[in-house]
């Protein structure tokens, strides 16, 4: 039984087992990260005591857990696309993952501040 055409382990030649290691490495990396803001925004919804503000809680949470459930998926597909480039010994595709994750992390700090220093506390 072959894997589909589509399957990145399917075309072109095996590439070093050191680069498909640190491939690997890389995407439990970003599994890692996903689990830690999944589990920051839950906490953050749960946890963190009320704002003066209805729904602070949420509208700092509510992003870190669709981003963290947004990067769990698109590291898989970028896991595949580099191993897919290694075999076909093409380029390493870009990733937009970090630039994703770097505004949407900072726009939920600058959002919590804001609600920390116009809350009554």
């Amino acid at each position: 039984m072959g894997r589909p055409e589509r399957d990145a382990e399917s075309v072109g030649k095996e590439p070093d087992a050191r680069f498909s290691f640190a491939n690997e490495r890389t995407f439990l990396a970003w599994i890692r990260t996903a689990l830690g803001l999944m589990t920051a925004g839950l906490a953050i919804t749960q946890l963190l005591p009320e704002f003066d503000f209805a729904g602070g809680r949420r509208l700092i949470g509510l992003p870190l857990i669709a981003v963290g459930v947004v990067m769990a998926i698109t590291s898989y597909w970028q896991w595949q696309r580099n191993e897919r480039a290694m075999r076909l010994e093409e380029p390493l595709p870009t990733s937009y993952l970090p630039r994703i994750v770097a505004v949407v992390v900072a726009l939920c700090a600058l959002i919590g501040g804001i609600l920390v220093v116009f809350s009554g506390r």
